[in-house]
């Protein structure tokens, strides 16, 4: 409980007043996680939540050395001595490394950062990827047609989103799977 409560406050402080719209995102992004948290084993429960209030954080103007926020969160997150579970869920959120590759980041991302491919990962992905960019749920498909039709057609985000829907949507069903109780 103490880590997510830090890890609340942290994001709080860092998104709160200078992007209130990612705020709103990620307070839902958060409160999702700690209602999915329960399909997860004990252990795994606070590195979750933690990992979803913490995701955005790269956004934060003052956190931006290379403009990519998975990788600006996760150094700056690393660098306040945070779980480096929690670090690395937040550097490979959301097919992270896929976007990393579209802006010529993916070497240093991999080099930095452990992709953990597990069922904390899914529920992380889960969370971010079914909700909107002010804190509605939405379905994975409409949450990334959703973000297609915010950038555009030409954008690079729109190009990662292409390509990582497959692995997205994926983690997305094995989440409602375990939510709803079926074996995997």
């Amino acid at each position: 409980m103490e880590l997510t409560d830090s890890a609340r406050d942290l994001a709080a402080t860092m998104l709160g007043e200078s992007l209130p719209r990612r705020w709103r995102h990620v307070q839902a992004v958060g409160r999702k996680a700690e209602r999915v948290a329960a399909v997860l084993s004990e252990p795994d429960r606070d590195v979750l939540v933690a990992s979803a209030w913490l995701h955005d954080v790269g956004y934060a103007p003052e956190l931006a050395e290379v403009g990519f926020h998975p990788l600006d969160g996760a150094r700056w997150l690393r660098a306040q001595g945070l779980p480096e579970r929690v670090v690395c869920l937040v550097a490979h959120h959301t097919c992270a490394e896929l976007e990393a590759q579209e802006r010529g980041l993916a070497a240093e991302l991999v080099a930095e950062f452990v992709r953990e491919e597990s069922a904390t990962t899914d529920a992380l992905w889960y969370c971010d990827a079914t909700t909107g960019p002010d804190g509605q749920d939405f379905d994975v498909l409409d949450r990334l047609a959703e973000i297609r039709a915010r950038y555009g057609p030409a954008s690079l985000v729109t190009r990662f989103v292409d390509r990582a829907e497959p692995e997205i949507v994926a983690a997305v069903r094995r989440t409602e799977a375990r939510l709803a109780g079926q074996p995997m």
